[in-house]
């Protein structure tokens, strides 16, 4: 199978099989991803994402990969395109980060509230969500929508390019703010309040669907046989809870990259005013049921401040960052991870000397202050969030389940685990790509159900655990910061 799992930094192409007993991963392309700044508005250059999925499998044919079953895309959520009646696109997707959303946002709670949206869809009113940035385009560009005839969501928008078929899948189409959670559909009546058309929403299909074959233009440019393209779970956290080797249903996981989405799988949506307040989200999994969660800020803050100090000649490695965090004095600030001053800002460095210097704290003076405050700041809102499942579910929830790249950062997990004083087992790495060649193998017959998925990935892929330390300063570290969290 040929899994592409698609990033806001990045993405990837994996080589999977199953020989039975054992997944096996093959990297066999990587490109940087980023959205493009132009005219004022941030975009995702699709089709040069495209052209790298191509190469990516020109690779694999280059490779001798001559037996591949079938292809799949996983990508982060809530973004779209629009196709014309003709089937081509209409102008480049923005990207969930561009500023007319916010605009859209303020427009559309004048018809709909907040609380109104979160219990029809179980999904939190977040800025970058698909609802508003639909609303934002009608208000803006309504000759858009009146061209339009058909929206795909990202991970599908892909998979029509390579199959020509039209669907949006169940996980993917949960994180708009569209899907009625109750019928697991298109919500018409609230589409036609907003006058949005709601014709133009590509059918919602089940993870595991399978499309159909790949176009014979695609064939004939990367010479190759017609492979099938399969709709896995093609949000891209959905795919990596479904590669996570879960065994307590009450577990917690925690899918680690640029954002870092905490939940916990639940049979229906959990739509309360608890819920709401705090921030949580319901959307689809690979089985049907739910994820409980909260999207949290992740490495996204390192990410940037890397990138401030790269500007500037100051470049680290990873194994310096680890010294330089270890070097740092602990708890000297904090930060909250998700002030909004985080999001998008010229000079991470100086948002978060800013924050820290306005909430009457000590001032940053290091490398490794900067690295260890965001570090710690990271850990003990994953507690904050943890102890709110815990109290929505009402079950005790002992262990976290951390996969994706971001458990690469051996200081984030050791922290999670002393911030929640809870058990942290970690891996697998790549656990979206794993998640979506899962949908792959499920699909097509070659692994029966997720609960043997899990068991085979548990057999493939190392974990490694980290029991809490230091719990005295931890609480007392917790006991600083929470009054930073609104």
């Amino acid at each position: 199978m040929l899994a592409f799992d698609l990033g806001a930094s990045n993405g990837r192409l994996m080589l999977c099989s199953h020989d039975g007993e054992r997944i096996r991963l093959q990297e066999l392309h990587r490109f940087p991803n980023h959205a493009i700044n132009v005219c004022g508005h941030y975009y995702w250059d699709i089709l040069r994402i495209f052209q790298e999925m191509k190469e990516g499998i020109r690779k694999s044919i280059q490779a001798g990969h001559h037996d591949v079953s079938s292809l799949a895309v996983d990508t982060w959520g809530v973004d779209f395109g629009l196709l014309s009646s003709s089937g081509e696109l209409l102008g480049n997707p923005y990207s969930y980060r561009d500023s007319q959303t916010s605009d859209g946002m303020e427009a559309l709670n004048k018809i709909v509230t907040n609380t109104e949206l979160f219990h029809r869809s179980g999904v939190e009113p977040a800025v970058i969500n698909t609802i508003y940035q639909l609303y934002a385009i009608k208000q803006r560009q309504p000759e858009i929508l009146d061209q339009a005839e058909t929206l795909l969501l990202t991970p599908n928008l892909v998979s029509y390019f390579f199959s020509g078929v039209k669907a949006n899948e169940f996980t993917i189409s949960s994180t708009t703010s569209l899907m009625n959670y109750k019928n697991g559909d298109w919500d018409d009546e609230l589409m036609e309040l907003l006058k949005l058309p709601s014709s133009i929403m590509a059918p919602i299909v089940k993870p595991g669907t399978i499309l159909g074959p790949t176009l014979d233009s695609i064939n004939k440019e990367l010479e190759m046989d017609p492979i099938e393209v399969v709709a896995v779970a093609g949000h891209d956290t959905a795919s990596a809870l479904a590669a996570l080797p879960i065994k307590d249903e009450n577990a917690v996981f925690m899918s680690c990259g640029t954002w870092i989405l905490i939940g916990t799988q639940v049979k229906e949506p959990i739509v309360t005013e608890e819920s709401l307040d705090w921030g949580f989200t319901n959307e689809g999994t690979i089985d049907g049921e739910y994820r409980l969660l909260k999207n949290n800020m992740g490495l996204w803050l390192i990410q940037q401040c890397k990138l401030m100090w790269s500007r500037e000649d100051q470049q680290t490695t990873y194994e310096e960052d680890n010294q330089l965090v270890r070097d740092a004095k602990p708890f000297k600030s904090f930060i909250n991870p998700d002030d909004p001053s985080f999001f998008h800002p010229e000079n991470m460095l100086k948002e978060i000397q800013n924050f820290v210097e306005k909430s009457g704290q000590q001032s940053l003076e290091t490398k490794g202050e900067f690295l260890r405050c965001i570090l710690e700041s990271l850990a003990l809102k994953y507690r904050w969030v943890i102890d709110r499942l815990e109290h929505l579910t009402g079950k005790p929830i002992n262990t976290i389940h951390m996969g994706g790249g971001g458990i690469k950062n051996e200081w984030l997990c050791q922290f999670t685990a002393n911030a929640t004083n809870r058990k942290v087992i970690t891996g697998p790495v790549e656990a979206s790509s794993i998640g979506n060649a899962i949908g792959q193998f499920i699909a097509l017959g070659e692994i029966k159900d997720l609960k043997e998925a899990r068991e085979v990935v548990g057999r493939s892929f190392q974990t490694k655990e980290y029991e809490p330390q230091n719990q005295k300063e931890w609480q007392d570290a917790y006991e600083r910061f929470v009054k930073f969290v609104k």
